[in-house]
């Protein structure tokens, strides 16, 4: 039986998580619970699964992974907040199951130092997907990592018809729900090319290897291609339950955890190239990517700035990747350590809006 922390339990993945080892007591004990700000659902939670041990906000999860004794370790937290509890369960030991993606892209090298060879198990769907599918063959054998985009609610517009694109429209994902920072990430795709810096650091693949594909279905989460020209898929119904239970119980696969396609029923799988210039968030995400340092730390302070300004009405959709790409080309490094990380974040807040102040 592993004995399972869960940071940021009240959130989807969190919940999520819950129900899988709800499902599954054999296998599974919650013996830490950690909540951004809901106290009251985080001690019910608590009760269900009779957690002893809780914490509330990001320094007292820093210290309950310390205090408490855990084979693995779930950061659903969300945003780049949850850099200190990633590099915290690192440190424990334990296997983290990582679904905060914001922590290993804004702390980059600092994470990878931490992590023992193994200890890091993605639970985002497309880089479980590249995990499962790397078991068939060696890491030399890899030729190319190919992430899927469901290409969000504008594939197949132009860029000129986004541009009285408005906060409801960007929301109407045709998949997920996600909240509605990354939910807007996923219309404008800076959520993949995010997923574009993660797959290189957790795989160490080049970024002249690492490709996205569109492909509206949400059936195919990733590939990767081998040297052969092998292409192994992961498919299956959309559902975070299979990468999390993947997460939980590495590299053990949980029965009954999520619901198989359905192959007595015809259905259509499609893929179609990204756009590059009506989409350019993945391109300059691998640019940044490449850049290193502090670079992806700004990037996406920079973009979670813009969205919560296009939010509030305050500047227009193509506003939002033209205020990242300003603040990323201001961008002057100063080290590598995590001060640097918060400084640079700091920075880039500011300096993101400042700009957005001056297109009032």
């Amino acid at each position: 039986m592993r004995r399972v922390i869960i940071l940021g339990s009240t959130g989807s993945i969190g919940t999520q998580a819950l129900d899988v080892i709800a499902a599954n007591p054999h296998l599974f004990e919650v013996v830490g619970l950690a909540a951004g700000s809901n106290r009251d659902e985080m001690m019910t939670q608590a009760r269900a699964f009779g957690v002893k041990h809780t914490a509330l906000g990001v320094d007292e999860a820093c210290q309950l992974v310390r205090d408490v004794s855990a084979d693995v370790i779930l950061n659903g937290i969300t945003g780049s907040v949850g850099l200190g509890p990633t590099l915290a369960a690192l440190q424990s030991g334990a296997t983290l199951a990582l679904a905060n993606k914001e922590s290993l892209i804004v702390g980059g090298d600092l994470v990878t130092a931490a992590a023992a060879p193994g200890q890091i198990v993605p639970v985002d769907s497309e880089h479980s997907a590249i995990a499962q599918a790397l078991r068939s063959g060696s890491s030399a054998e890899v030729q190319r990592l190919v992430l899927t985009a469901s290409g969000g609610p504008f594939r197949g517009r132009t860029r000129e018809s986004l541009r009285g694109v408005t906060p409801s429209e960007a929301l109407a994902h045709p998949t997920w729900d996600m909240g509605l920072v990354v939910t807007t990430n996923s219309s404008t795709l800076v959520n993949k090319g995010l997923e574009v810096i993660e797959a290189h650091i957790l795989f160490d693949v080049p970024y002249d290897r690492i490709d996205v594909t569109v492909h509206p279905q949400s059936i195919v989460h990733s590939m990767v291609e081998f040297v052969d020209g092998s292409t192994i898929v992961q498919a299956s119904p959309p559902d975070m339950r299979l990468p999390i239970s993947l997460g939980l119980d590495w590299p053990n696969r949980v029965p009954g955890v999520g619901t198989p396609l359905d192959w007595t029923t015809a259905s259509q799988w499609s893929f179609e190239p990204l756009d590059s210039e009506v989409f350019p968030a993945v391109a300059l995400a691998k640019e940044v990517g490449k850049a290193g340092l502090t670079f992806p730390a700004v990037f996406n302070a920079a973009n979670e700035q813009a969205v919560l300004a296009f939010h509030a009405g305050a500047i227009g959709y193509l506003d939002i990747l033209d205020t990242v790409a300003a603040v990323v080309d201001a961008h002057e490094p100063h080290g590598m350590d995590l001060n640097a990380v918060y400084e640079a974040e700091r920075w880039a807040r500011e300096h993101a809006d400042g700009l957005l102040a001056s297109r009032d």
